[in-house]
């Protein structure tokens, strides 16, 4: 079942070099209640240029592009005060590729041969503030983060950081005491190079380090 509309408008703008992808797309996502296509861009210039000009709330973003790749494009939307969701949207399924994508900012990653339906279902979770990426891909990405340089311990600790956990839940969860778990987290943050423990949850989901399955 399509996620419910009974909710405002999603506005996309849609950027791949190739023209039938384009129209494809748009006339695809056109059909969708709660979604409003506002432009396909057929470079990352292009797109950059358009979000001066109107507010986008999720960017559907091509890797191979010529010029301006969709990494490079990704980098500089990161400069942007309020940038759009990004789900990218490509014929290669490669994991160096992907997991410089997901390092560069992209939140989603899906393959151009996704239902209909997987796409709609993508946007949504995005604009809601959520990660994107089909078991596949993201055990693709878990295997990637064990070579991040933490452990699997530092991993566990981590992903219970970005729920919200306490030391002590993280101590009785682990069955360990909180002085160890203290010292998991100093070790994680001088990793990450980050200053506290919100900002190590933060960082590792920019990263690709922690990823939220569908």
């Amino acid at each position: 079942m399509e996620e419910s509309t009974a909710r405002a408008n999603i506005r996309l703008l849609i950027v791949d070099d190739h023209p039938v992808v384009r129209v494809g797309l748009s006339s695809m996502l056109r059909k969708q209640p709660g979604l409003s296509v506002i432009g396909a861009a057929h470079s990352g210039a292009e797109a950059l240029a358009l979000l001066t000009q109107t507010a986008v709330d999720v960017l559907l973003l091509d890797l191979r592009m010529p010029k301006m790749s969709g990494i490079d494009t990704l980098h500089a939307l990161r400069q942007l005060p309020d940038p759009p969701h990004v789900i990218v949207l490509s014929s290669f399924e490669f994991e160096e590729e992907i997991y410089q994508a997901v390092e560069a900012g992209a939140v989603g990653y899906l393959l151009k041969d996704t239902s209909r339906t997987e796409i709609i279902r993508a946007i949504y979770a995005v604009q809601a503030g959520k990660t994107y990426f089909p078991q596949r891909i993201a055990a693709s990405l878990e295997e990637r983060k064990l070579r991040s340089g933490l452990t699997p311990r530092e991993l566990e600790i981590l992903e219970m950081l970005s729920k919200g956990l306490t030391n002590k839940e993280i101590a009785r969860g682990l069955a360990i005491s909180q002085y160890t778990v203290r010292n998991h987290i100093n070790r994680i943050t001088n990793k990450l190079g980050v200053s506290d423990r919100t900002e190590a949850a933060t960082v590792a989901i920019q990263q690709g380090i922690l990823i939220v399955s569908r």
